[in-house]
């Protein structure tokens, strides 16, 4: 997808493909999310999609994957750390490309998750932490943040676009004073 930003100030939005609608879970499933922001962002031609798991050279659909340690390992045991970091990777070089303003990611994903993530034993049991691909975004510099996020990432967007490019013709940097 191309990512407009022109005269206009509008930056590019970073987002896990599978809240767009795309069929990458690891079930082949998507976390599709209807959100009149999510859509404005479309129709603007700003949201770059990416799924760091499909990127990194896994299937659709695939075993379930968690972090244990440093590690992302699948429900069988195998370790994929290194399909997570690829992917990480994939995703972090297209944000530099297009200068996402952030990243719009699957929370609880072992490699989106912005605020927590699965624990590692397969249990269902989420605990704050980040996935591979928020990780190394932040660590790059880059603002992260989950689906249910979209008020702190609108605000976090138009803190970065500045004024003029959400529509306000004030200039003024300061209220008038009363004396």
């Amino acid at each position: 997808m191309a990512a407009s930003r022109g005269g206009s100030g509008r930056r590019a939005i970073l987002v896990s493909a599978c809240l767009l609608g795309h069929p990458v879970t690891y079930t082949g499933d998507d976390n599709f999310v209807d959100d009149p922001r999510l859509r404005r962002w479309l129709a603007e031609g700003r949201v770059i999609a990416v799924c760091p798991e499909v990127a990194g050279g896994l299937s659709t659909p695939r075993p379930p994957a968690e972090i244990r340690g440093d590690r992302v390992v699948t429900v069988d045991g195998r370790d994929v750390t290194e399909a997570f970091q690829k992917g990480a990777e994939a995703a972090l070089a297209l944000a530099r490309h297009f200068d996402v303003a952030l990243a719009l990611l699957k929370q609880s994903s072992p490699s989106c998750g912005s605020r927590r993530i699965y624990d590692g034993t397969f249990s269902g049991r989420k605990i704050p932490g980040e996935g591979v691909t928020a990780r190394r975004l932040r660590e790059a510099g880059f603002l992260v943040f989950g689906e249910d996020e979209l008020d702190r990432a609108e605000a976090a967007l138009r803190a970065a676009e500045g004024p003029s490019a959400n529509g306000s013709s004030n200039t003024e940097t300061e209220a008038p004073r009363r004396d």
